[in-house]
């Protein structure tokens, strides 16, 4: 009795220890060790139906081992389990759906931005290149009243892109040869600038202009083509005018000077040209 309480016991404790071995190899119980090994029976009787044949490889511990540590070690890869994963999908969607929607309305509003930014360009172009046309034709007109003569031009480094390339100015004044601006002295710069402004006044009129020293670099003839032609455009628009030369001044209607006849004292004074004519 005593031989068989001592191999009861060490039976026992074998079954113990198969008992950890199944928890910590496989995370399984006694009770669902045989629940698997039914089902692995049942697979196994299911298979052989299915091929007609019996099936009778033997089940090798040693594999069966080296696939459970390649299942642990990918489990272990996987990270600890996430128990709130589900919920946190859920709110991602959602997050990531209205995301995407508001994506696709951005993207929408910027295919519409781009259409209408493509529609004022090429607006923009056309009214642009009329205007331009129409203000080389005043310029051609107002160079050849101011210069008494010659031949003035204004056009596009690039037609292929009139909003975008500069703007080319090739004059030439009575006697010369035609030439770019920046060839040309000081004085006929001028005299040239002055004639692209009254263009420019021309194109589009204003009711009102202030003109300061812009004839100073010019010579007494110019200051006569100047001062005849700023006559006849007073027609329309009014002009005031800052200037210190005397064929200007003789075809104001009205002067306005300042004079200092005492030391830090200064006067107006001004005189209506309208009443002496």
């Amino acid at each position: 009795m005593h031989r068989q309480e001592m191999a009861l016991g060490r039976i026992r404790a074998d079954l113990t220890q198969l008992n950890d071995r199944l928890w910590n190899n496989y995370e399984l119980s006694y009770a669902g060790a045989l629940e698997a090994r039914d089902e692995y029976d049942q697979r196994k009787q299911d298979d052989e139906m299915a091929h007609g044949e019996t099936l009778t490889a033997a089940f090798d511990e040693a594999e069966a081992d080296r696939d459970a540590q390649r299942i642990r070690d990918r489990i272990r890869q996987m990270g600890s389990v996430n128990v709130g994963a589900i919920e946190e999908y859920t709110q991602m969607y959602e997050r990531f759906t209205q995301l995407n929607a508001q994506k696709d309305d951005l993207e929408k509003a910027k295919a519409d931005l781009q259409a209408l930014i493509s529609q004022l360009l090429e607006q923009m172009e056309t009214v642009f290149v009329g205007q331009f046309s129409t203000l080389q034709e005043y310029f051609a007109e107002t160079f050849t009243r101011l210069f008494g003569g010659g031949y003035g031009e204004i056009s596009l480094s690039n037609p292929n892109d009139p909003l975008n390339c500069g703007i080319e100015i090739i004059v030439q004044p009575p006697g010369k040869k035609r030439q770019l601006l920046s060839l040309f002295s000081g004085g006929e710069r001028a005299l040239t600038a002055i004639a692209i402004l009254f263009a420019m006044l021309k194109l589009k009129p204003t009711p009102f202009c202030i003109l300061d020293e812009i004839e100073a670099a010019l010579d007494d003839a110019n200051i006569s083509y100047f001062a005849d032609y700023l006559k006849e455009f007073s027609a329309d628009t009014q002009f005031i005018v800052v200037t210190h030369r005397k064929g200007t001044m003789e075809r104001c209607d009205t002067l306005f000077g300042v004079a200092m006849e005492e030391r830090g004292v200064s006067s107006m004074v001004s005189v209506n040209l309208t009443d002496y004519e």
